[in-house]
């Protein structure tokens, strides 16, 4: 945990920026995977980990914008608990570590609860994310859960993003260790991946460095062949020569703070010609990105020219035509880049996506609704504080070029039967975790090997 102070300072702005009545935040519970008893890796609300530090399941946190009190809820063990987990410190003991002075049980939250909405009392709470909280404002607050994302209050969601979408020092200490990690990850990775090796064992590799730091990793891997699908979690395929393989993984610390890099590597160590062609285009799009990046120039410009940089390398190499800009107003790149450039990061990997891309990443502005552009989830002018990756990828996907050839969909800009050549060529991308300062950005965590010469050199040390 940070210090008292942290919890009570970041609790104490919130209450600020809210008003007035009471702030609900609950914590996860368990997720049993099969029944009770056998359950997921826990895994607090990123939220109230920032307000409340409290690392453990079945608690919620109550702040009073009117009184200034904050009060965390919970039951504390019983010796038939500790039989399994062992001692632990009672609530009270550890409330006091996040500032916090007045704890209570479950049974009295639910009577504050309804004494507060006897009185007419706004009770502010986010947009749920799991059933289990969907479940508890039904019962605590009679709120259906099919309603519950539209009764979120508005003024916490933005509340919470104008405090978290802003590092402190202290956070960017946590998410520099977990990039440091995540690059040890990567490296592994591009050493292991040679022919004859199965993406599972690269897979258990990555997660096992991950484990080793004390931490967890920040999503589920992706380490494939197929690099074309762009979140491909099956870990099945044997690499073979003349392959390349891809991996996004990134480490989470224990304090929750995350890392996201991506990753892609020749399996014989050597980029075939078509792939450099491919890969270079690929980062020259990257680099260019990360020179955009400094405070006040909006994400969705550094978008826009990562695009025109891949229009312009597919049209050199004969697979696009026409006029580059008009190719991306019209989202003809979206063939070979579907995705978005880049997102917030932080506490979660995509930083607040529970509380809407629209706030956290666009400042209330309404989303395009183009292919590939529409899954941009970051468009917003950039702040000094920010912290986000960068990710321009290529990809060749076999059922999209269908679609789009058989329709002609911008085949003023697209040499469909060029494209046909590649069509098995699968996808690569880079990606690095930048923070926003004072005149620029600032690469988080030891560099990552990218460029052709890197790669394939880390490729070499695992021979």
């Amino acid at each position: 945990m940070f210090s008292q102070e942290t919890y009570i300072q970041r609790r104490n702005k919130l209450k600020k920026s809210v008003g007035t009545g009471l702030i609900l935040l609950p914590g996860n519970d368990e997720s049993p995977m099969n029944y009770a008893d056998n359950g997921y890796h826990f895994r607090q609300d990123s939220s109230f980990l920032y307000f409340f530090g409290l690392n453990q399941p079945s608690l919620a946190g109550i702040i009073d914008c009117d009184s200034g009190e904050d009060t965390i809820f919970g039951n504390d063990l019983t010796v038939e608990d500790i039989v399994w987990t062992g001692p632990q410190p009672t609530l009270a003991n550890q409330a006091i570590q996040a500032g916090v002075i007045k704890t209570g049980d479950t049974i009295s939250l639910i009577e504050l609860l309804r004494k507060a909405q006897l009185r007419n009392r706004k009770i502010h709470f986010l947009p749920p994310y799991r059933s289990e909280n969907k479940i508890k404002l039904f019962e605590w607050l009679g709120i259906k859960p099919n309603e519950s994302k539209e009764k979120a209050s508005l003024e916490l969601i933005i509340g919470i993003v104008n405090q978290r979408n802003y590092k402190s020092p202290e956070e960017i200490r946590e998410i520099r260790k977990a990039c440091d990690i995540s690059v040890d990850m990567h490296t592994l990775s591009m050493r292991l991946a040679k022919p004859g090796v199965s993406e599972s064992k690269i897979a258990a590799a990555v997660y096992e460095t991950a484990l080793a730091s004390g931490g967890q990793i920040s999503f589920p891997i992706i380490a494939t062949i197929n690099g074309q699908t762009l979140h491909n979690h099956y870990h099945g395929n044997i690499l073979n020569d003349g392959q390349m393989f891809l991996l996004d993984a990134g480490a989470e610390t224990q304090m929750g703070y995350a890392g996201d890099l991506s990753s892609t590597t020749p399996v014989n160590g050597k980029f075939t010609s078509r792939q450099n062609d491919i890969y270079s285009i690929c980062l020259d799009s990257h680099n260019t990105s990360i020179t955009m990046l400094k405070p006040g120039v909006p994400f969705k410009e550094v978008y826009f020219e990562a695009c025109r940089i891949i229009c312009r390398g597919m049209k050199d190499l004969g697979l696009m035509k026409g006029n580059i800009n008009d190719a991306v107003v019209n989202g003809a790149h979206a063939l070979f880049f579907p995705c978005g450039l880049g997102h917030m990061m932080g506490l979660d990997v995509h930083d607040m996506e529970d509380l809407g891309e629209v706030y956290v990443g666009y400042d209330g502005e309404p989303k395009s609704t183009q292919f590939g552009l529409k899954s941009l989830r970051l468009g917003r002018k950039l702040e000094q504080g920010f912290v986000l990756t960068i990710e321009p990828g290529i990809y060749f996907i076999p059922e999209l070029i269908d679609q789009w050839k058989a329709k002609r969909h911008n085949g003023d800009y697209i040499n469909f039967d060029k494209v046909e050549e590649y069509r098995t060529f699968g996808g690569l991308r880079n990606e690095e975790n930048f923070l926003i300062t004072e005149s620029g950005c600032e690469l988080l965590g030891k560099s990552k090997p990218k460029s052709i010469t890197e790669v394939e050199n880390e490729w070499a040390k695992g021979s």
